[in-house]
This record gives structure tokens, C-alpha cells and sequence, in this order.
């Protein structure tokens, strides 16, 4: 009788230890999970004020860019196409397809901008025009904050997909529903460079 209680109290310990091992392995990933996704919030703030700098511009190009029509709707459907990305991505940055989806639509953007501006080279008036000046300023401001904002949120994931793939979390990760995030990169590496904005 005395072995199979000291049985019973050593497989009793066990399962405590194993429940708090577990709840240990949970919390440590929800706040990792919490962690980038939070850090694609702060993207998401500059993303927005990228998409609301974008009509303006077109709009002070639009005077002067009368023979350019294809390009500024080629920016405009840009903008609008990685404001549905972006609003998609933000309700669920853990989403791989979500961010993948972003990835792309935010390429598409960059290309688009640079031709614009581009474009806009070719228009004296326009380059000299100080509402244009200064909107390109703030969007290279934006541009850059959205850089970092980039660089924190896929260290945040990176932190995230070694936690969760690393023994003991391994274990318990999928079963808890932690699946891999995926980074906020752009793959075409013509698109890596942010949109050139200045009009010197």
C-alpha cells in the first residue's frame, strides 16, 4: 500500500511540474506573440500615413502632370491595393498569407511612387512647387521610420520563431495554436530600396 501512494505522489509531482513547465512555455509565447505584434503596430501607424501623404501628392501633381494620367492612377490603385493589405495584415499579423499579401502590395506601391517621381523630374513647375517639396519631405520622413519600424517588428518575430522552435517550447507550440510568424520583407530586391522622393 505505502508503494503505490509513493507511486501515485511521484506521478502527482510530475504532472504539477509538467503544469507548470507548460504554463510557463504558454506564457513566454503570448508574450512573445504579443510582442510583434506590437511592433507591427508601430509599421502600421506609418504605413497609414503613407497612404494619407500619397492622395495629396498626387493631387499637387495633378496640375501640373496633365499629360501623365496613367501614372497617377497607377499610384493612386497602388495606394489603395496596400491599404487593403495593410488593414488585412493589422487585424492579424501572426497571418503568413496576410504579411505575404502586404509584402507584395507595399512593392507594388514603392515601384509605383518611383515612377511618379520620375516622372515628376521632367516638370520644372512641379519640382519647385513648396507643397510638393514638402510633401516629398514628409513621406522620405515617413519612409524611414518605416524602415526601423520594419527592422523592430521582424526582430520581434525572429524572437518569436526561435522561441517557439526551440526544445522545450517545440513541444507544446503547435498544439497551443503558436504558429510561425512571418517577416515583413520585400523579396524583389529592386523593390528594397524605398521610394527616391527628392527633387535636389
Amino acid at each position: 500500500m505505502s508503494a503505490a501512494l509513493i507511486i501515485l505522489g511521484v506521478l502527482a509531482l510530475l504532472v504539477v511540474v509538467f503544469g507548470i513547465w507548460a504554463v510557463g512555455v504558454y506564457n513566454s509565447l503570448v508574450a512573445l506573440r504579443n510582442r510583434f505584434k506590437n511592433a507591427f503596430a508601430q509599421i502600421d501607424v506609418q504605413l497609414k500615413r503613407r497612404y494619407d501623404l500619397i492622395p495629396n501628392l498626387v493631387e499637387i501633381a495633378k496640375g501640373y502632370l496633365k499629360h501623365e494620367r496613367e501614372t497617377l492612377e497607377a499610384v493612386i490603385k497602388a495606394r489603395n491595393i496596400a491599404l487593403a493589405a495593410s488593414q488585412s495584415a493589422a487585424s492579424n499579423p501572426a497571418d503568413a498569407n496576410a504579411m505575404r499579401n502586404l509584402a507584395t502590395a507595399e512593392g507594388g506601391l514603392a515601384g509605383a511612387l518611383s515612377r511618379l517621381m520620375v516622372v515628376s523630374e521632367q516638370y520644372p513647375d512641379l519640382k519647385a512647387n513648396q507643397n510638393m517639396l514638402q510633401l516629398t519631405e514628409e513621406l522620405t520622413s515617413t519612409e524611414n521610420k518605416i524602415s526601423f519600424a520594419r527592422q523592430a517588428y521582424n526582430d520581434s518575430v525572429m524572437t518569436y520563431n526561435t522561441a517557439r522552435e526551440t526544445f522545450p517550447a517545440v513541444v507544446l507550440a503547435g498544439a497551443l495554436g503558436f504558429q510561425p510568424a512571418e517577416l515583413f520583407q520585400i523579396e524583389d530586391p529592386a523593390e528594397r530600396n524605398a521610394p527616391k522622393v527628392s527633387f535636389n
